[in-house]
């Protein structure tokens, strides 16, 4: 039997609150360790080679096992697969206040990885099932708006709180979080019936993970060459994973994804957008770091308030595209939300410079968030309309595959770009000053040497960008950045044609 949906109209403002807060944790959780990493990392002594591994160890679980449990959400219960993540986290972080070494805060994040994939899926599963569809793309919007104040106010409040209290204090922000979503979820959130007594598809489930973990571990050590066999083996096991995996879906009488939902174009273009718009975000974030902390001189804190400003405005974009979606299709919104992330990039492109007025980069942000989130909302609203109410777990969670994939990728991709066009303007400029391509290597290698390697740390010592003799390498940095930029606007610009053409233009898929 369906959810009652008529009990859930006067409580749904509490429906959507618990389970937006339940998704914001899987986006504050390791934004707000990440940030905060180089504190946690001089604590405990981590290894430089470790850094980006221990920043990335929870979103690299949750990549490998959201569709996994997804699944295991449709066999086992929505609600009852999302309170035990909340519970989850909560222990987790708890016991990550007591880290003696970065040995067992490694665990705690693996740990705390596979409890964040409970939430990331099947708190759209459970929006779905306890809103009508006439009233989803509103849900969804009003769902989208919460998360994204959140997102915006948690990166400062956990900067304060590490620098009022110290960095254990860091992991009592997300519980906090979680146990006001768990409250909302058991108090509110009906629980929908297991409408058939599914078989768990093991290996399928299996197969996409091992490809996902595969596929991502690989895009991490291509930060350190693209053709080295540590980047080229792992993508080659993803690969063969995802090919038996499509195999076996085909093959079995209950797969753990119905590959029939590929046919539906709205369904596909969907996914692509949707790793299209994380791979802009990941990216981006890798982009605002380096250009905002080693050219600027923007302290970490800084560049989280750049988030801040017109948060609200966001909000309300993102309520008024749902109801812009109820009335029309999605169609129109996810081509105009993807044009706005292209005209970030753009913007970023046109006006980054070593003596940039600080506002260009909050509009660029803006317009990035703004983009973003426009575009999730018109997703969300494709995907779960595809979704049989015995899987709504499953299709969820394939968006959310999409998407951390795709997130991923940016950083990466942004990084190997920017080393190209790097590379080309400081030859460039040491052409026109009368170096040699030996002398401007060695004075290259200077800053070379204090990269991190690794995500979420490969950068440039900002003095040593200024002190290297002969070669202004703040400008040679910051044009390179700009050709980047504009290269990666090419994503979404031609997304949005996609959508223009691909989506439906009247008629919606009916849940």
């Amino acid at each position: 039997m369906p959810v009652n949906r008529s009990r859930t109209g006067p409580r749904m403002p509490l429906i959507i609150l618990g389970l937006s807060l339940a998704f914001t944790v899987t986006v504050a959780d390791p934004l707000m360790f990440s940030l905060n990493l180089p504190q946690v990392s001089r604590a405990l002594d981590v290894p430089p080679g470790l850094v980006g591994f221990l920043s990335g160890a929870a979103t690299l679980v949750m990549a490998a096992a959201v569709l996994a449990v997804g699944s295991i959400a449709d066999t086992f219960g929505l609600k009852r697969l999302l309170m035990t993540g909340l519970v989850g986290v909560t222990v987790v972080n708890l016991l990550s206040t007591l880290s003696p070494g970065y040995r067992y805060l490694l665990v705690m994040r693996f740990l705390d990885g596979l409890a964040l994939a409970a939430l990331l899926g099947v708190s759209f599963a459970l929006l779905k099932m306890s809103v009508p569809a006439e009233k989803r793309p509103m849900a969804i919007g009003v769902f989208m708006a919460t998360e994204m104040v959140l997102c915006g106010v948690t990166p400062a409040f956990g900067g304060w709180v590490v620098d009022v209290a110290g960095w254990r204090w860091l992991f009592l922000v997300t519980p906090l979080l979680a146990v006001v979503s768990l409250w909302l979820t058991a108090r509110y959130v009906p629980e929908p019936p297991v409408l058939e007594r599914r078989r768990l598809d093991a290996v399928g489930v299996t197969l996409v993970g091992l490809a996902l973990l595969a596929v991502v571990i690989g895009i991490a050590t291509a930060q350190n060459g693209v053709l080295r066999p540590q980047t080229l083996v792992p993508l080659a096991v993803g690969a063969a994973a995802a090919v038996l995996f499509v195999h076996h879906e085909r093959r079995t009488p209950e797969p753990a994804l119905d590959m029939g939902l590929f046919r539906s174009r709205a369904f596909s273009t969907a996914l692509a957008a949707t790793f299209t718009l994380n791979f802009i975000i990941g990216g981006f974030g890798f982009a605002l770091g380096q250009f905002g902390g080693l050219v600027l001189s923007l302290s970490p804190q800084a560049i989280g308030l750049l988030f801040l400003p017109g948060t609200l405005l966001i909000a309300g974009a993102v309520v008024l595209a749902g109801k812009l979606i109820s009335k029309y299709t999605p169609r129109p919104v996810m081509t105009v939300g993807l044009l706005v992330m292209t005209a970030s990039g753009v913007l970023m492109a046109l006006t980054a410079s070593p003596t940039m007025v600080l506002w260009w980069l909050v509009l660029a942000t803006w317009l990035c968030n703004l983009g973003s989130l426009t575009t999730s909302t018109s997703v969300s609203e494709t995907v779960l309309a595809h979704a049989p109410p015995e899987k709504s777990g499953t299709v969820a969670s394939v968006q959310q595959a999409f998407g951390m994939t795709g997130y991923a990728f940016g950083p990466t991709v942004y990084l190997l770009l920017f080393n190209v066009f790097f590379q080309k303007e400081w030859l460039k400029d040491a052409e026109s000053r009368g170096l040699s391509v030996t002398e401007a290597e060695q004075a290259l290698g200077t800053a070379r040497s204090s990269m991190a390697v690794g995500s979420g740390g490969s950068g440039y010592d900002p003095n040593l960008l200024r002190q290297v003799s002969g070669l202004k390498l703040d400008v040679d940095f910051t044009d390179g950045l700009r050709l980047t930029m504009l290269t990666v606007s090419l994503l979404p610009l031609l997304m949005a044609v996609a959508a223009f053409w691909l989506m439906p233009r009247r008629e919606k898929p009916q849940a």
